[in-house]
């Protein structure tokens, strides 16, 4: 019965995939705010979702989406994901990834991580962030889980998380990672050049000593793109035993490969599925910019010749959504889910 069920789960998902690009939902959008575990003050999320109404197009930090806000949650039981930004980021530059999982069955919360976003860049090079951002992610999933609008339709499955560069390192050690700082010390001391490593010269400051690395028991998989592993031997990696689908790029101006992606892809006890793309640098896996944002951030904007951004980010999407499909368990819209519950398992229903 089990294998029946995993097997019409996938077949659901192929068929998803199959129609990608008329895909039976759009993309809801839904403002969450819940308490930062470092200080107890407000923390804000945004939410991409399967829904039932009409978008429109939302200009959210100079990024536009389209999205139906507050729209009702579609019929059905749905995977968790969640987003971790890199350092000084900011969620919507994600938001292309977040909006295609949505259409295709996922509910993804895109967390804004505090102190270290594209407003408010405070807690760079502390502990507070190295170990904040984990438990902000783990708070987020139980903000989730409990939101009203959210919970009929989420799935009791295990979650997975997305994380970009420093999200990356933030996905590791909910998956289990323990970060060796003096490991990040001697990287320093040889390659002081590097300026976005080592902003601190290899020594986070110590501002909230109690904090701790922290595994979430609920993630069940991680997708990193051009990851930032430097704190990370074989070691400290020992405790993820979860599966794990790794992007970069071959030609990252940020992260040296050698010591991040490549190294995380050598030494992680899971053997990851590792895509390195050809030509492609650190900030292609950012969301295609439309032209103002080309005219406003041409660095983050311009990709090498030859590197064609929107067909790789249908490609992520693609694969994005069969990994945690699989890992995860398949999305199940309303007609397919009293097929694949359990016996006796209640129904989602729709929020009156």
């Amino acid at each position: 019965m089990n294998r029946t069920r995993t097997l019409m789960a996938l077949l659901l998902l192929a068929g998803l995939l199959a129609r990608a690009d008329a895909a039976p939902w759009v993309a809801g959008l839904h403002h969450l705010t819940l308490a930062d575990p470092v200080d107890a003050r407000p923390m804000q999320a945004l939410v991409f979702y399967p829904a039932n109404g009409q978008v429109r197009n939302l200009r959210i930090e100079g990024y536009q989406t389209r999205v139906a806000e507050e729209a009702p949650v579609a019929m059905g039981r749905f995977p968790l994901l969640l987003i971790s930004h890199g350092n000084t980021g900011s969620p919507m530059a994600l938001h292309d990834l977040a909006n295609g999982l949505a259409r295709l069955g996922f509910v993804v919360v895109a967390v804004i991580h505090p102190g270290d976003n594209n407003r408010d860049h405070s807690r760079l090079g502390t502990l507070s962030n190295l170990y904040g951002r984990p438990l902000q992610i783990s708070a987020a999933i139980t903000a989730a889980r409990a939101d009203a609008l959210l919970a009929p339709y989420l799935n009791d499955g295990k979650v997975g998380v997305i994380g970009y560069s420093a999200g990356g390192e933030t996905a590791l050690i909910l998956s289990g990672a323990r970060p060796d700082l003096e490991r990040l010390r001697r990287y320093c001391e040889a390659r002081p050049g590097d300026a976005d490593a080592c902003k601190t010269h290899g020594v986070l400051i110590a501002d909230h000593s109690e904090l701790a690395p922290r595994a979430d028991p609920r993630v069940g998989a991680v997708m990193l793109m051009a990851p930032l592993g430097l704190m990370f031997g074989r070691h400290a990696l020992a405790g993820v035993q979860v599966p794990a689908l790794i992007y970069s790029g071959d030609r990252d101006q940020l992260l040296a490969l050698e010591h991040n992606a490549d190294a995380l892809a050598r030494k992680l006890p899971v053997s990851p599925d590792y895509r390195l793309l050809s030509g492609a640098g650190h900030f292609v896996f950012m969301a295609p910019c439309d032209a103002e944002q080309h005219q406003r951030m041409p660095v983050l904007c311009k990709d090498p010749e030859g590197v064609d951004r929107r067909y790789i980010h249908r490609s992520l999407r693609s694969a994005t959504s069969a990994f945690f499909g699989q890992a995860l368990g398949a999305p199940a819209p309303a007609e397919r889910s009293a097929a694949l519950a359990a016996p006796g398992q209640p129904q989602a229903q729709r929020n009156p």
